[in-house]
């Protein structure tokens, strides 16, 4: 289904399609006033059903953004700051190589946690998996270099919790989902949703195609609940989080941040080491960049593994969201990367 004169994004995708990188897309561009472009296309499998409206995407790591949006909401309520030792909040975590280890040094990816680590074929509950989450070497000196590390965005949803006194889907859902009307997304869909999920791989580990549980393997030794992983939902609700940032954190039903904390979490905090980082948002880099070749320096956004993305630019009053199931049925789609730049390219220019 498409809703627009417009075809180049819709072909675009459908080229991708026909080239087995995914089974279903569905997307949506458009302004603070609202769409410009919006459709599907696909199945939720290769052999599945079709992609509709209300298909549930696993978002992958497009979850730390929205556990980021939550922690800046209690920065803005006083119950935690960026400055603070994560030690101040996890006891666990207090004394020793950690105690550089701040909240705005985990949004950034700057604590110096290493990057993906595959915790789960060794650790097999969510004790045992946090235990080795802890027990983590930094790679780096905090503060000194951006490694983008899953296990930080792990803490960081401990911290939250900690913060709040919140669990952490109660957290999300209070501070982002709810104020920003995004009625169906969440994490851990019920049962009775998992066939509208778009399947993800066909996971050696579990031994089946992974539909309506997070692909992720240490978000699901954790119980489907994660600061980095786990969050589902359909594009449409991804295009109202959109809409939401370009209002400068204004939601259908309430507000979710100040403008000037949209501002500042927007706004890249590492400039003069590797990679530009917001406050749990992935700056536009001059080169190699997700964002493709015409949204501004100051846009900002987040990928999923899975084949997810949401970006925004507050300089040309757009957003773009993708979500496609990439992963299906296997990790090797070594032209996605170079479509999804592709697609951010020619929404940033969308006639509209």
């Amino acid at each position: 289904m498409h809703t627009t004169g417009y075809d180049g994004l819709a072909a675009l995708l459908a080229a991708g399609r026909t080239a087995r990188l995914y089974s279903g897309a569905a997307w949506s561009v458009g302004t603070a006033d609202g769409p410009l472009d919006r459709g599907t296309l696909g199945t939720l499998a290769w052999d599945g059903p079709p992609v509709t409206a209300d298909t549930r995407w696993d978002l992958a790591s497009v979850t730390k953004p929205l556990v980021a949006l939550a922690v800046l909401a209690l920065l803005e309520r006083g119950a935690l700051g960026l400055d603070d030792p994560v030690g101040d909040h996890l006891p666990e975590y207090a004394g020793g190589e950690h105690a550089g280890v701040t909240v705005g040094r985990l949004l950034t990816h700057t604590s110096g946690l290493p990057g993906r680590q595959p915790l789960y074929r060794l650790h097999r509950t969510r004790p045992d998996l946090l235990a080795a989450v802890r027990a983590l070497p930094l790679r780096t000196p905090p503060g000194t270099a951006v490694e983008y590390s899953s296990a930080g965005f792990v803490v960081l949803g401990l911290v939250a919790e900690a913060a709040s006194g919140l669990g952490l889907a109660d957290l999300v859902a209070a501070t982002v989902t709810g104020p920003a009307a995004m009625t169906d997304t969440g994490f851990v869909p019920p049962a009775a949703d998992r066939e509208r999920c778009a399947a993800t791989e066909d996971c050696p580990w579990r031994g089946h195609v992974v539909q309506g549980s997070v692909h992720d393997e240490n978000a699901e030794v954790l119980g489907g609940v994660a600061g980095h992983a786990g969050l589902f939902g359909p594009h449409t609700d991804l295009e109202r989080l959109g809409i939401a940032l370009l209002r400068n954190g204004s939601g259908d039903r309430g507000r979710l941040l100040s403008p000037r904390t949209v501002a500042v979490a927007g706004a890249s905090h590492t400039d003069g080491l590797t990679m530009r980082r917001g406050l749990g948002w992935q700056c536009r880099d001059a080169h190699g960049s997700p964002a493709g070749d015409l949204f501004t320096a100051d846009s900002y956004g987040h990928t999923g593994f899975t084949g997810t993305s949401l970006w925004i630019d507050p300089t040309l009053g757009r957003y773009a969201v993708l979500l496609t199931n990439r992963v299906h049925p296997s990790r090797d789609t070594p032209g996605f990367d170079r479509l999804r730049a592709r697609f951010h390219t020619m929404a940033a220019i969308h006639p509209g």
